[in-house]
């Protein structure tokens, strides 16, 4: 799997194929005109480019996802703490939490994330 990093407009494009998988490379040809001004060449350039990020794939002009948007902004967290956290989830929600405060509402949602995952165990 390539870098798991979009720009805005492979983002718009990327929301395009979430929300309507799957269909048809001609189908995606012609909501890519209406909704981004894009030409046939265009979309099929930018779909060619996150297939081979492992994102999408399109077989026999069927375009569907490999990772769901959930799955996607996943590994784009976990690739983001290890890269600027060296991989410390601890150190990660330390930073976070320096420059904005938590409220209990928030507080009480990630001990019970933690909670979860330690009965999960």
């Amino acid at each position: 799997m390539e870098e798991m990093k979009l720009g805005v407009v492979e983002s718009r494009f990327a929301d395009i194929i979430w929300r309507q998988e799957p269909l048809s490379s001609g189908e995606l040809v012609r909501l890519c005109g209406e909704e981004l001004g894009w030409k046939k060449s265009t979309t099929y350039t930018v779909l060619k480019k996150l297939c081979e990020k492992g994102i999408f794939q399109n077989q026999d002009g069927q375009v569907t996802s490999l990772m769901s948007r959930q799955e996607f902004q996943a590994a784009r967290s976990r690739k983001f703490v290890e890269e600027t956290f060296d991989g410390s989830l601890p150190a990660f929600i330390a930073a976070f939490a320096s420059r904005k405060r938590l409220s209990r509402e928030e507080i009480r949602e990630i001990r019970s994330m933690i909670d979860s995952y330690e009965e999960g165990r």
